[in-house]
């Protein structure tokens, strides 16, 4: 007889609520890059995943929608992305699949590492109106992590659907992280190599 399981749940480590208990508002968008870097640097530094962060802002005042980590190896689970995360946080704390519904601010996504191909696809459909990438995909590809194919273009592929795209703030910040990765010896998991 076929089973399977019939709901899907993962946790969020403990230390996040600390993290942003003092955040609601953050202006200027440096310093949510930073926010986002420190919790991936705190994610390796907590043992609880990858050395991936995102999160959700309102794009024009700041707020802090959600925050989102790499839990890949953590849960088990290869879609759990820190974009994807925060993508999904975000939509089930405001009640729509649509970050980007003219009834609400707009939305965007910052990403302590350029968005692999999965979280690439996934930010059209999530509604967000800017992304805002501090490392770049070859950083970490670099380090090994497989990104997937995506689009060469892929900034234009986004802008061209009216989604913002900022990149290399705090770059050198971001790859310090990917850096302590490595060098404390962190999985880079990879499901096969191409």
């Amino acid at each position: 007889m076929f089973t399977q399981p019939q709901k899907i749940a993962f946790s969020l480590p403990t230390w996040i609520s600390d993290y942003t208990n003092h955040v609601s508002v953050i202006q200027e968008i440096e310093d949510r890059v930073k926010f986002v870097i420190e919790a991936s640097r705190r994610n390796i530094d907590e043992e609880t995943g990858g050395p991936f962060a995102a999160a959700i802002f309102e794009r024009d005042t700041g707020k802090l929608i959600s925050l989102g980590v790499n839990l890949v190896q953590k849960e088990g689970l290869s879609i759990l992305h820190a974009e994807l995360i925060a993508i999904a946080l975000a939509q089930k704390k405001l009640g729509t699949y649509d970050l980007g519904s003219p009834k609400m601010a707009p939305h965007e996504i910052v990403t302590s590492t350029a968005p692999c191909a999965m979280c690439f696809g996934a930010i059209p459909w999530s509604g967000v109106r800017r992304v805002i990438a501090a490392a770049r995909d070859e950083d970490a590809r670099n380090i090994g992590f497989d990104e997937g194919p995506k689009l060469k273009d892929w900034r234009g592929a986004l802008e061209s659907r009216g989604i913002e795209v900022i990149c290399d703030l705090q770059r050198e910040r971001a790859l310090s992280v990917l850096s302590e990765y490595v060098r404390l010896g962190g999985l880079i998991y990879n499901a096969r190599q191409t």
